[in-house]
Parts: C-alpha cells; structure tokens; sequence
C-alpha cells in the first residue's frame, strides 16, 4: 500500500466495500501508519457545454419543467460542495439574432432549475452569450446573479468581465477566470459588454500574447488570494478528440503562470485530460446538455469529480455520461463508460 500523502489527482485509487479513500477517508478499512487526512474534504464538479435553448428549450417547455433535461444526473451535481459549467445560452432575446438558427436562447426560469440541481458558477465566457447581441447579454449576467448563481467571464464592461469568482468552501477558496477563444460574441472593452476574449487557433488568428498576457497577470493577482484558481476557456476546434497544439501551449501559459485547474470547452467530444505537475488540464469535457443528437460523440461527455483535502487536490476522476433522446445526460459505466475514455484517452 502507499500512504495517500504520496498520492496525487492521476492515481486511481482502489475502493473497499465501496468506500473511497479520498472521499471518506475516515471510514477506508485500508490503513497504514503515516500522516493523518483532514477532518474536512472538499469536492467539486465540473461539467461541459449547457446549452437550455432551442430543441431542449422547447422540449422542457413542452414537460412544464425547465430542469428537465439535468434530472437524471443532478444527484450527481448536487452532491459535491461546488459545481461549475459552461451556459452556452443567452438568457434573453432582447436583440437580432446573430447566428441564425445557431443563436441560443434559453428561458430566464433556468436559473432556478440551475441551482436547484447544485450548479454554483457558470462560465459566460463562450461564443453564444452574443448570440442576441450586447443588451442581451448585459441582461444574461444580471438573471443569471439575481438567480443566485455567479458568473464569469462576461459583463457589462471589461472590468466586470474580468472579475474572478471566488468561492469558499469548508475553508479552501476557489478562484475562477474565464475567457472565450471562438470569437462571435463580442470582445469586452473599458465601455462595451461583451466578454473576456483570448485569440488563438483556429478561429480567431495567431495566439494574441497580450491577450493571454493579460489572462495570466489575472491569475498571478488571483493566487495571492484564493487556495485553486480554475480557469475556464472556450477554445479548440470542433468535433475532434484532439486538441490544437495552440490549446496546450495556452495551457502550459496558464499553469505557469499559477492555475491550478484549466477545464474547456467548445469542441463537443471529449478531449485530453492532462496533469502536468500535479494540475489538471481538461481540454473538453464535452456537451452536458445539447441537442446535437446527429453523431454519438456529441452525445457524449464526462463530468470531472474532484477531491480536495484542505488545500490540496487528492483525486480527478472522470464520470462518463451518455446524452438521450429527451437531451438529458444519464451516467453510463461498462463498456460505453470505457469506449468514452479510451477516446479521451487516445486523443494526441
């Protein structure tokens, strides 16, 4: 046996009786002498593209109920002490639809659904969030507040676009930063909404090195004041389990620089999970919730469960999930649960 002080996130460890040793430390029968684990462990959940408008808005209208499509797996939301996601829908139709049939628009009511199924934060940060334009989504920022969730990554000016969340939970502060990579929504500025914007490849140009400059000062400042700082970007090139070579150079800019988490989105597969000295660089987790029901990897994804004990991050496992024909996310396991990582595994 190994003593957990000298285990990290890309160990998986082995369960007795079905108790994990980093989720229930004090009741694992396995034990051996050596540093005891905290009182307290903190678990956080982070999910991929939510996306509430469209087909799944209309078939959640149709059911009387906005959360339906994350009653299957919000259990699975709920029990950790923080979830986060990205919400790739507009709250608000208060302007032209940019995107044609691809402007997302979801209820206002989702909010509530959001935090009943235990979503605390939710990256705004993504190509969707101008899908109607900068009045809507001055108008997403303040429903998705006034619903009791905390955004990042868009505002109604630079300055609030860029202010990190922070969370605490059982004494260790979270930190969260966003930005988008995909370009459509507009860019934020000292006076106009829009959000925080990184270019890179493939679709906005040659990685802008003041913009990632202006990313990893941020999170410089943040570590001064937070336990993990996470950060959240919507980037990469869709429908491909691979990500850009310019996403883990980003990535390696990040981590340098003091994050502690990088978890994307945009791409709709799953792709990369990385632990470069301990951290953890998902690349994509894949959709959550969409209605990209015309191929089997968009219908796919994983949750990322982490564990903290205090400060420190003890154990990053991957829950595998299967997207169904009403649009909601059901945890698989076997042989669908292994083809989904072997997928995420194999990705260059």
């Amino acid at each position: 046996m190994v003593p957990t002080s000298r285990v990290g996130p890309s160990v998986r460890p082995l369960t007795v009786g079905g108790v994990d040793p980093f989720d229930e430390p004090a009741r694992y029968p396995l034990r051996i002498k050596g540093p005891q684990p905290p009182a307290q462990v903190v678990a956080m959940t982070a999910g991929g593209d939510l996306m509430l408008g469209r087909r799944v808005g209309a078939a959640s209208a149709r059911a009387g109920d906005v959360s339906r499509p994350l009653r299957a797996i919000g259990p699975r939301l709920k029990a950790p002490d923080l979830t986060v996601v990205n919400l790739e829908s507009t709250l608000s139709t208060a302007g032209e639809p940019q995107q044609g049939g691809d402007s997302f628009a979801a209820p206002p009511g989702v909010v509530a659904g959001l935090r009943d199924v235990g979503i605390d934060v939710v990256s705004l940060a993504n190509n969707h969030t101008g899908d109607f334009q900068r009045r809507a989504l001055v108008e997403t920022v303040r429903l998705v507040k006034a619903g009791g969730l905390q955004p990042v990554g868009a505002g109604s000016n630079l300055q609030e676009a860029a202010r990190p969340v922070i969370v605490t939970r059982d004494g260790v502060r979270f930190g969260f930063l966003a930005f988008n990579a995909i370009g459509e929504t507009p860019r934020a500025t000292a006076t106009t909404p829009g959000v925080v914007e990184v270019r890179m490849p493939p679709r906005t140009g040659p990685l802008n090195q003041g913009d990632l400059a202006a990313v990893t000062r941020a999170i410089r400042a943040l570590k001064t004041s937070v336990d993990v700082v996470a950060v959240l970007p919507h980037w990469g090139q869709q429908y491909t389990h691979d990500p850009v070579p310019a996403q883990r150079a980003v990535a390696a800019a990040l981590t340098t620089a003091g994050a502690d988490l990088v978890i994307g989105g945009h791409p709709h597969w799953v792709q990369a999970v990385e632990f470069p000295a301990g951290k953890v660089v998902a690349h994509s987790l894949g959709n959550l919730v969409f209605d990209m029901d015309f191929a089997q990897q968009t219908r796919e994804g994983v949750l990322l469960e982490l564990t903290y004990w205090g400060k420190t991050l003890k154990a990053a496992r991957l829950t595998p999930y299967v997207i169904g024909a009403d649009f909601g996310p059901r945890v698989v396991t076997g042989t669908r649960a292994e083809q989904i990582l072997a997928d995420l595994r194999s990705a260059r």
